[in-house]
């Protein structure tokens, strides 16, 4: 049995299960963000034992524990390197701290890499290699799954997506997520006086000129970005999911498609396909759980 771990911006969820696509357990609570990063530890110390003795297992049961964080993190010496939204993380050695706390192996891994790694092995890229997974919420994240495994460049991370510099509606470079995250979308809104919400902005945009510019141009922008992924690496299939592509096919997953077969590099044409994430907001918790599994597998315990 493993303990998968994600720590989020907003929310903290465990999950108890054997790294094989499904959870006997799901622990999810709120994170509070005055707490910092102490405040979050305390929250998984007190939840790890509740959520074994839910199901009558004890920790001498647990083989290890895989972490997905919301932020970059260091392999090399398995700390977060920082939050970009809880403060308490920076240089934080995390595994060594929960080996410390509960006496089990500790495997830490980026959250959107950790996602990758669940869709790629159980979810919308199960079966095809390479994946690329990307995550459009509040803000924009990827990772690059080969064979099964997490593509890390040389340890302190890879695929971040969201920070490629694409060509704002003003003409300014600007990161991605910027354009086409549900933050950036919602900052341009209110820079026109409405206090839209992304979902808001797809649905008026069939409608209203201003939201329908929004998303079309987090769309393109977007396209734009998944263009230069396809030449670079050129995988079998992008696997989108997070909050904004919960927009659905009409609105969302058509248009980029479009956008993207108009830009691409044409030797490749053709040979990615886009679709949605299949695992909805377990997927880090699900990547946790098999990123633990790979590691510690073997464990004796």
């Amino acid at each position: 049995m493993y303990i998968g771990i994600e720590i989020g911006g907003t929310k903290l969820q465990l999950g108890l299960g054997l790294g094989d696509g499904a959870m006997v357990r799901l622990w999810r609570g709120a994170v509070n963000p005055a707490a910092g990063g102490s405040g979050i530890r305390r929250q998984i110390t007190a939840a790890v034992p509740e959520v074994l003795s839910g199901q009558g297992l004890s920790l001498q049961q647990v083989r290890g524990i895989g972490i997905g964080f919301g932020g970059p993190v260091d392999d090399a010496t398995q700390s977060i390197v920082r939050s970009h939204q809880i403060d308490g993380w920076e240089d934080f050695p995390i595994s060594r701290w929960l080996t410390e706390s509960l006496g089990l192996p500790a495997a830490l891994g980026n959250d959107a890499d950790v996602a990758g790694l669940a869709e790629a092995t159980f979810g919308a890229g199960k079966g095809v290699s390479p994946i690329f997974y990307v995550t459009v919420g509040s803000g924009i994240g990827g990772g690059f799954i080969v064979d099964g495994r997490i593509y890390r460049g040389v340890g302190r991370g890879a695929a971040e997506i969201g920070h490629l510099r694409v060509i704002s509606s003003e003409g300014e470079h600007v990161p991605l997520e910027h354009v086409a995250s549900g933050w950036g979308m919602e900052t341009r809104a209110r820079g026109h006086g409405q206090s839209w919400t992304a979902r808001q902005i797809a649905d008026e945009s069939p409608r209203d000129p201003l939201a329908r510019s929004i998303l079309d141009d987090a769309i393109a922008a977007l396209a734009e970005a998944i263009c230069h992924v396809v030449t670079l690496l050129c995988p079998r299939r992008i696997v989108i999911g997070g909050g904004v592509s919960l927009m659905g096919e009409e609105r969302f997953f058509a248009p980029l498609r479009k956008a993207v077969a108009a830009r691409e590099f044409a030797p490749f044409a053709g040979l990615t396909d886009i679709v949605p994430a299949a695992l909805g907001e377990e997927v880090v918790v699900h990547g946790a759980l098999a990123l633990a599994r790979q590691r510690f597998g073997n464990a004796s315990h």
